[in-house]
């Protein structure tokens, strides 16, 4: 039975992402106010998706179970995994940018780049989770060996900068140029073009070859970071790929504007150390699931903050054309802005909703309430976006 479940997950999954290609084949440059939405919608997906888990657990459907711990112990661990891998996924965001940029690659054939690599991405992290997985039941020591892991990893990334990725050093791009000669330019988004017969790569394809071998690598820190929250292969699958799919959508909202967030970096390096400590001390001081997502989230919040405090770096968001757009979404309506809020405060509800789970508290009142906002704002969204967009044109056609 769970066989065919996962079958049928991963068959979703792959709906899913068909759908959010779709969105993007016009191959127009994605805008802040469509990024947004589908980051939002994405969100949205992964928490409706950790109320599932609760029902899923808790009344043994498809044959998962939970060792007599209900379905609110799984459902808190999907959650703190899908902050862990979410959070870390920034950091992807960096390099990826990073990447682009050193390619010269235009941002409206970016999308494509980022869908195969989502694509692979989701491969490779099954691989590895397994792998992983088969190791940990093997050998308790694992444990250890990823903790540690994980601490070398926070402490690389206290002196390690995206200007020292070098593409031109990475081992597949070096094969891959003996194998077949790069073009000079790019040909649209294609990644193979013939040139007087002969099959050449585009520039797309070997930024696509960069993120995807560069998207391994930061999975060998981040799959660890999780088994320190659980082993269930389901979570651990789920959580992840539900935080890598709204990567894409997530890229174009935060690529320019995540510079300005300077300190968020040094919280990702204070998250890594300690799931890495967590993993250390399992058997000595096993830390509880609930401390342990409080304190994530406590982490994250601090680097937000810090970063919001950063006059200095506030002041050159002005020169980002993100910021330009941000300064349009500023200026509609109170009521959109109340609209605005209203959203947040849904997904405030429906994350609160999910904590309290745990604890059998008001949980069941709060996870409709929250959905129920969330959807009657995404409607609401997509007309401020859509009005955005028709004045943004205005705009332009005047200048004709």
């Amino acid at each position: 039975m769970q066989v065919l479940f996962w079958i049928g997950f991963i068959a979703g999954i792959i709906g899913l992402i068909s759908i959010d290609l779709l969105m993007t084949r016009n191959k127009k440059e994605p805008t802040l106010g469509h990024s947004l939405l589908w980051t939002l919608i994405w969100i949205f997906v992964a928490l409706l998706f950790n109320v599932f888990i609760y029902f899923l657990y808790e009344y043994g459907l498809f044959g998962f179970v939970s060792g007599g711990l209900g379905g609110a112990t799984p459902a808190l661990q999907y959650f703190t995994g899908y902050i862990v891998e979410k959070s870390l996924s920034l950091d992807n965001i960096f390099v990826i940018a990073f990447i682009f940029s050193y390619f010269q690659i235009p941002l409206k054939y970016q999308h494509e780049v980022l869908f195969y690599g989502i694509i692979g991405a989701i491969v490779f992290r099954l691989i590895m989770i397994l792998l992983g997985l088969a190791l940990l039941n093997a050998f308790h020591f694992m444990y250890y060996i990823f903790g540690v892991l994980l601490l070398i990893t926070a402490f690389k990334m206290l002196f390690m900068h995206k200007e020292e990725i070098d593409p031109d050093k990475n081992y597949f791009t070096k094969l891959m140029k003996k194998v077949m000669p790069v073009t000079q330019k790019l040909h649209e988004d294609h990644f193979f073009v013939r040139i007087d017969g002969v099959l050449h790569m585009t520039p797309v394809f070997l930024a696509l070859l960069v993120v995807e071998t560069t998207d391994i690598l930061f999975a060998i820190d981040s799959i660890p970071a999780i088994f320190a929250i659980t082993k269930d292969p389901f979570i651990v699958f789920t959580s992840n790929v539900f935080a890598i799919l709204g990567l894409r959508s997530l890229y174009f909202v935060l690529a320019h504007a995540l510079n300005k967030f300077y300190y968020l970096r040094y919280s990702l390096i204070f998250l890594l150390a300690f799931v890495g400590l967590k993993m250390l001390l399992i058997d000595l001081y096993p830390i509880p699931l609930s401390i342990s997502l409080y304190v994530i989230l406590f982490i994250l919040a601090m680097g937000v903050l810090a970063s919001y405090f950063n006059w200095e770096k506030i002041l050159d968001i002005w020169s980002s054309p993100v910021f330009n757009d941000l300064k349009k979404l500023g200026q509609v309506t109170l009521a959109e802005q109340t609209g605005v809020i209203l959203l947040a405060i849904g997904i405030t509800l429906l994350i609160l909703g999910i904590m309290q789970l745990a604890i059998r508290g008001i949980g069941w009142i709060l996870i409709p309430i929250g959905i129920l906002i969330i959807f009657r704002e995404v409607l609401y969204a997509l007309k401020i976006f859509r009005s955005i967009r028709e004045e943004r044109k205005k705009e332009r056609d005047s200048k004709k």
